[in-house]
């Protein structure tokens, strides 16, 4: 049997008019500005004006990630298409997709099968013009940095201390480390200097945490650019940039607002990388999905270690948000491949391998039930080659620490496959009250919140902070940035910070390279392993299947 790829699915979609999305979203006229017919920016006044009340807020995560890939995003639409059948008023909030990976190795970042949000192809290229937004007030602030040094420095900025980088949304490794301002004493000051991608931008992250245009400026002002010859930091405020910077990202502030294949509403908005940044939409989309619907659903990035980690003790922190409910996605087959089995050995049943890689959910489930303190369900995407055992398994595990399993088909079927997931999230929320707590509280030193989010959330014995990284902790430490939250920049791929530790690995440590401050967003990113804040291409980039015809129409874009 032939399936139809992704691209196929959404361009036979009919899609609704956003006016008509927007009405079902409880959006009135006013508050649309149109881009097209099935794109809106949604004005943030309605946010102080609309008289609702927040309804249920769940969150989608999922385990540790695998070549066999686990369906998160597809989860999260099918769930809310789901719920829209079961009769519920619902929202989705997403993150946009980056162009990183769209012409890399993961390809679009919309749903998938059944269950995508459209119009896909805008969605995973330019949308609305978010992101290059970001990287042009990200941009504008490297050339007024170093604008400022060529016309006499006046603050004192150290060339070799400068920790901002320019930025392109783009996998692209030879612009990591550069040397620029080279051609003589008119073109610049010769320094070394890099790109990040635009997702890796602490702009990025800024705009997905602030709650107004005035709080944005604000956190702009504050970012820190370098360090002057006596070690003082140098802010974006000093360099007069915010105002500039805030202009630039007036529009790009604005939630999203598109559709599923099925005509529910979802806001889709900002992208931070979770494994480098904090892995979750905009504050302010979550909060129209939440006054704008009865039940507003949300995914975080990557495993549960990473994207729920920071969704939980950074975002619903800062942003006042309290979870009511969390669904865990997996798959029998990437439980096998926790369990030592190749991509190419998925197919068989191997309650054996099934047996040794169910501890990674069964971590995943433990930390949102006992340490964040929330009612929690297992999604398992059902593939034609899991079988019955293989399900039952799962089901029994999952039984004994409380948590109930439910099968999910929501690739094939949308959201008729994401029901029985939709009526067990109800249940969750009117019948198991949570007591959220957090991993950390505030107080307390910078190692001690690195070391309880080791050993609570990664199953790690504890820390090496190596002595670049203690100095970073000490410098931080007197400039006052003892109480922010930690942002664990890590591989998605282990629990520890070694991708090649499969499963839930235990006595490990974790090795802490580098510590720096992004000011602006308010957290403290804590660097372990070998993290790329810009990615490369592959051997065979996806970029080389994408083409399109003489009447516009995209081909092999997932």
């Amino acid at each position: 049997m032939a399936y139809k790829t992704d691209i196929e699915i959404a361009q036979e979609c009919q899609m609704k008019p956003i006016t008509e999305i927007a009405r079902l979203a409880n959006v009135d006229e006013e508050y649309i500005e149109q881009y097209g017919k099935y794109k809106a920016k949604i004005d943030l006044a309605l946010l102080d004006e609309a008289d609702r009340k927040d309804g249920k807020l769940i969150l989608v995560t999922a385990i540790t990630p695998t070549p066999a890939g686990e369906g998160k995003t597809t989860t999260t639409i099918g769930l809310a298409d789901g719920l829209k059948r079961i009769g519920k008023n619902v929202t989705v909030a997403l993150r946009e997709p980056s162009l990183g990976p769209v012409f890399g190795v993961k390809g679009g970042a919309a749903g998938g099968g059944y269950a995508q949000v459209v119009p896909m192809e805008d969605i995973n290229l330019h949308f609305t013009g978010d992101f290059h937004a970001i990287g042009a007030a990200n941009n504008l602030l490297a050339a007024m940095l170093d604008n400022h040094i060529q016309q006499g420095n006046e603050l004192g900025i150290d060339v070799k201390k400068i920790t901002w980088k320019r930025c392109v949304d783009m996998n692209d490794r030879q612009l990591r480390n550069v040397v620029d301002g080279l051609g003589g004493r008119m073109q610049g000051v010769p320094r070394e200097d890099g790109f990040d991608i635009t997702v890796a931008s602490e702009i990025m992250a800024v705009l997905c945490l602030a709650s107004s245009i005035t709080d944005l400026k604000e956190r702009l002002s504050r970012i820190i650019v370098g360090y002057t010859y006596d070690d003082k930091p140098v802010t974006c405020g000093e360099l007069k940039a915010a105002g500039a910077m805030t202009a630039l990202l007036k529009d790009a502030i604005k939630p999203n607002l598109v559709q599923t294949l099925e005509g529910t509403p979802a806001f889709v908005h900002g992208g931070p990388f979770a494994n480098i940044a904090h892995g979750c939409n905009s504050v302010m989309a979550t909060r129209l999905a939440l006054k704008m619907g009865d039940y507003a659903i949300t995914e975080a990035g990557f495993g549960a270690d990473l994207g729920a980690e920071k969704f939980l003790d950074i975002k619903c922190r800062m942003a006042g948000l309290t979870p009511d409910a969390v669904v865990m996605v997996a798959t029998v087959r990437a439980l096998k491949m926790h369990g030592g089995l190749a991509k190419n050995e998925l197919n068989s049943e191997d309650l054996n391998a099934l047996e040794k890689g169910i501890p990674n959910l069964l971590r995943h489930v433990s930390n949102i039930k006992n340490v964040y303190k929330l009612p929690c369900v297992v999604a398992v995407n059902r593939f034609p080659t899991d079988t019955d055992k293989e399900i039952e398994f799962i089901i029994d595990k999952c039984r004994e620490l409380g948590v109930n399993t439910v099968l999910s088909t929501v690739w094939a079927e949308g959201g008729k496959g994401g029901e029985t997931l939709a009526k067990e999230v109800v249940r969750l929320c009117e019948e198991e009250k949570g007591d959220f707590t957090f991993a950390y509280e505030l107080e307390g030193t910078i190692e001690e919140k690195i070391e309880a989010v080791v050993k609570k959330v990664y199953g790690g014995n504890g820390i090496n902070v190596l002595p670049a990284a203690k100095k970073q902790i000490a410098q931080l430490t007197e400039l006052g940035f003892e109480n922010c939250p930690v942002c664990m920049a890590k591989t998605q791929y282990s629990f520890s910070d070694d991708p090649t530790k499969l499963g839930a690995p235990e006595n490990f440590t974790v090795t802490i390279k580098n510590v720096k401050v992004s000011a602006g967003a308010g957290f403290i990113v804590v660097l372990t392993g070998d993290i790329m804040t810009m990615p490369g291409l592959p051997k065979v980039p996806a970029a080389e299947k994408i083409d399109v015809d003489a009447s516009g129409k995209i081909t092999g874009l997932f």
